[in-house]
């Protein structure tokens, strides 16, 4: 895994009142994840402050960004930061922009295609897969469909690849 590579931890929604503030959509694990970083796009953005919105969301204000047309402007924008600057990882655990462009193999050695995506609808983290023809499946990222994983693959169970 690039250790330069960017992850992407929010992107800005739109102008949050007519200060230059802007709406946040986090990836991450909420604003605490943010609030490590203040530098943002590799220095472009500098984060000033940043709040909870009670929404799931957050409200920043970033140094660059001076009045609402610019916070408009920046609308749709991510925000990212190497991935070296994230914290290191535990036993077991992942940062989704590790797995995603990785090779998934069957658990007999099967090539099935390619991570694509990582989807979480409230029970987990699923794992979108695209074969080679296009088509696409859904693995659970659980120890029973993804027995391993590692910075060049994830292997799939058998039994989880009939997608």
């Amino acid at each position: 895994m690039s250790q330069d590579k960017p992850v992407t931890l929010a992107a800005i929604a739109g102008a949050h009142g007519v200060t230059g503030e802007v709406r946040l959509k986090l990836f991450g694990e909420g604003v605490a994840a943010l609030k490590r970083h203040k530098s943002f796009n590799g220095g472009v953005l500098t984060l000033k402050s940043l709040r909870d919105d009670n929404k799931g969301g957050a409200i920043a204000r970033f140094a660059e960004i001076a009045d609402r047309t610019a916070a408009e402007r920046l609308r749709g924008t991510l925000l990212t930061v190497p991935r070296s600057s994230l914290p290191p990882l535990e036993e077991g655990e992942y940062y989704h922009a590790d797995l995603i462009g990785l090779t998934a193999v069957s658990d007999v050695g099967e090539a099935l295609g390619t991570v694509v995506a990582i989807e979480n609808f409230g029970a987990g983290d699923i794992l979108e897969i695209e074969r080679p023809d296009g088509r696409r499946f859904m693995v659970p990222m659980s120890e029973p469909a993804v027995p391993e994983w590692d910075d060049q693959r994830v292997v799939v169970a058998i039994p989880f690849t009939e997608g």
